[in-house]
């Protein structure tokens, strides 16, 4: 059987799913078996993709107009494939007369495959470079301090004078376990440390 899906990037009535409708129904599409959505490509949660994965038993083919009309990205694209093939469904992208139950459109896929597998190593690799020059400039990566260091001396200045860590928390409006992570971080928690065994 084949099933078919269509989507227009907006909610805006003047997209419409009808030049797509047309051809997949061209293609052999029962109108009964049309999935469509209008969503951007890069949303997850697309109700009427959802459906059509559903729909979709082994020995059935999944025809869109475009390859864009499915995934919000090569890599995308590519898994939802490969999780269509483990399932044995079969797919078709009509504008790029694209077919995995042809050797052709084997090819392709194992060629766009190797492509993604290079474009996820590019971003390691630029996302690695970044870092290590965030480094050397003296940066560190992570999330940015929830207490900053005059609001942490004021604090620590707070808890030697006798200050309990409950009111502390409460006077400056941080939670127990950020002031736990700051203190631990911090080079004042030696001297509270040997000051609460002492």
């Amino acid at each position: 059987m084949l099933v078919g899906y269509m989507r227009v990037s907006s909610a805006d009535d003047r997209q419409s799913v009808d030049l797509q409708r047309d051809a997949l129904i061209a293609a052999g599409v029962d109108e009964r078996h049309l999935h469509h959505d209008k969503a951007s490509g890069a949303k997850d949660d697309r109700h009427g993709l959802m459906r059509c994965l559903d729909d979709l038993r082994a020995g059935d083919c999944l025809v869109v107009w475009k390859l864009d009309r499915l995934g919000r990205s090569l890599i995308h694209l590519l898994t939802l494939v490969e999780d269509l093939k483990k399932r044995g469904v079969a797919f078709r992208s009509l504008t790029e007369q694209m077919d995995t139950t042809t050797p052709h459109g084997e090819l392709l896929f194992s060629i766009f495959g190797a492509l993604a597998q290079f474009e996820r190593a590019l971003t390691r690799e630029r996302v690695m470079a970044g870092l290590a020059a965030a480094k050397r400039r003296g940066r560190r990566g992570g999330r940015p301090q929830a207490i900053d260091d005059e609001k942490l001396q004021q604090i620590i200045a707070a808890l030697e004078s006798g200050a309990s860590k409950a009111s502390v928390c409460r006077a400056f409006g941080v939670a127990r376990s950020t002031l736990g992570g700051a203190l631990g971080r911090s080079r004042y928690q030696t001297s509270l440390d040997m000051g609460a065994h002492s």
